[in-house]
């Protein structure tokens, strides 16, 4: 019989990715959705589904017990929200639910409890010379990134949990979306930047992301944290220059002043405001926008994990550009 895995945010961008890379790994999934969630893209894979109520901890024990899962990847998480309460709530406080409820599943051991956390986590360096190291001390930028320390920092509290953390920098791939606008821009033509100040940036592929989360599973390591990127470290024309590449385009490039790409994230505020949602678009994203230096070090996912990223830059965005224009993404 197949050992399972739980994980949450399946219905997601990651979520496919890690559903198929455990899958490949000979695993059996249990995939927990949302009510209303669209899964016909999940219809392919060979799953169980499960809804669980991360408000109800003593449900959540019962809803657990009931998947028989031996594993966990925790991938679920609000990206935009409006307030740094509702981040709180959903991206820590349910998340130390949940781990907390595995804790007390009757007659059942979870070996390992993956967090998928964010970069963000960390916030960026405001110099160049130096990389994002897991031991430089936290100092996130957005309301995301906090709410996301504050899980870590939650399930750090439970030394009992198998715990490992995962810090993904940018990620993108097939499925992704906000990637994708500067990638549709660039096809029409068009590539713009805020400001002119110069930036170092990181990304990984999303295939090397799930591969090394679901790798994390069969690990001895516990409460440990991991940056994960592809290793490489890029300007802030990098990205594009390698999609005008790619595409064969030729673009026009525009340096758009900070204040006036403030202005328009205002405004897109004020817009989304009157129907409950936050733009991808908006003044803190600015921050982690126009920061100086992403880059970071995945040494230490090396030497623990074994991470070996497959994906260079231009490999990963031949395969996701390729699947792009074959789904008219673009």
């Amino acid at each position: 019989m197949k050992e399972k895995v739980l994980i949450t945010g399946a219905s997601g961008f990651i979520g496919f990715h890690l559903i198929e890379a455990a899958l490949q790994k000979g695993l059996a999934v249990c995939a927990a959705v949302r009510p209303g969630s669209v899964i016909d893209h999940l219809k392919a894979f060979d799953l169980e589904y499960c809804e669980l109520d991360y408000t109800n901890e003593e449900l959540l024990v019962k809803q657990l017990a009931a998947t028989g899962c031996k594993y966990i990847i925790h991938a679920a998480g609000a990206t935009r929200a409006g307030s740094q309460q509702v981040y709180d709530t959903i991206n820590a406080g349910y998340t130390f639910n949940l781990a907390n409820a595995a804790l007390k599943v009757p007659g059942k051991q979870i070996t390992r409890f993956v967090f998928m956390s964010s970069l963000a986590a960390v916030g960026p360096l405001n110099h160049c010379n130096t990389l994002l190291t897991e031991e430089v001390t936290p100092a996130p930028v957005t309301a995301y990134g906090r709410s996301k320390l504050l899980a870590e920092q939650k399930l750090q509290a439970l030394p009992q949990l198998p715990l490992v953390v995962l810090r993904p920098t940018a990620v993108y791939g097939a499925r992704e979306r906000d990637i994708l606008i500067m990638m549709r821009s660039i096809n029409r033509g068009i590539e713009a930047y805020i400001g002119r100040g110069h930036q170092q940036l990181s990304f990984v592929y999303v295939k090397d992301l799930a591969s090394v989360t679901v790798d994390a599973l069969f690990s001895r390591v516990s409460q440990m944290t991991f940056h994960i990127s592809d290793g490489g470290n890029y300007d802030q024309y990098e990205l594009a220059r390698l999609c005008k590449w790619i595409l064969q385009k030729n673009t026009l490039r525009l340096h758009l002043p900070h204040k006036m790409v403030q202005g328009i994230a205002f405004t897109l505020e004020k817009l989304y405001a009157w129907r409950g949602k936050t733009p991808v678009l908006n003044r803190e994203k600015l921050q982690e926008l126009t920061a100086i230096n992403w880059q970071c070090s995945i040494e230490k996912a090396g030497t623990h994990l074994g991470f070996r990223p497959q994906y260079p830059l231009e490999l990963g965005l031949r395969e996701t550009l390729q699947w792009y224009r074959e789904h008219k993404w673009l």
